[in-house]
């Protein structure tokens, strides 16, 4: 089954990330501007529910900050890379805040809220 996230309106601004390459990407750009990297699962109530806050917190968020989602059912070696890389344990739904290719904030499940994310980008932006 081809697993599809984007029934959800995902905004256009979250930029989903398909392979390594893009993994790499996007962490290369993290040393310009910040990076938010989304893990989601299409499987998760739960992360549904993170998603609804994601999509809060971009109505008002940076423009200085990248958004990039892994689905976690389809890009596999995508979220396994990003624990590697970041050293940041896998949760799904999880967000992982990036400067310079280093992980510097996370949260998981019911800790991703709209209120979160924009105190933490405001600490680290």
């Amino acid at each position: 089954m081809d697993w599809v996230c984007y029934d959800r309106n995902v905004p256009a601004t979250l930029t989903p990330l398909r392979s390594v390459a893009d993994l790499d990407e996007a962490l290369a750009q993290s040393a310009k501007n910040p990076l938010l990297l989304f893990k989601h699962s299409v499987e998760c109530g739960t992360s549904l529910m993170a998603l609804d806050e994601l999509k809060r917190h971009l109505e008002d968020a940076s423009d200085a900050v990248l958004y990039r989602l892994i689905t976690v059912q389809t890009e596999r070696e995508v979220s396994d890379t990003t624990v590697t890389r970041l050293g940041v344990p896998h949760r799904s739904p999880q967000v992982i805040l990036v400067r310079a290719g280093e992980a510097v904030w996370n949260a998981s499940h019911l800790q991703i809220t709209a209120e979160a994310l924009r105190a933490a980008e405001l600490r680290h932006i």
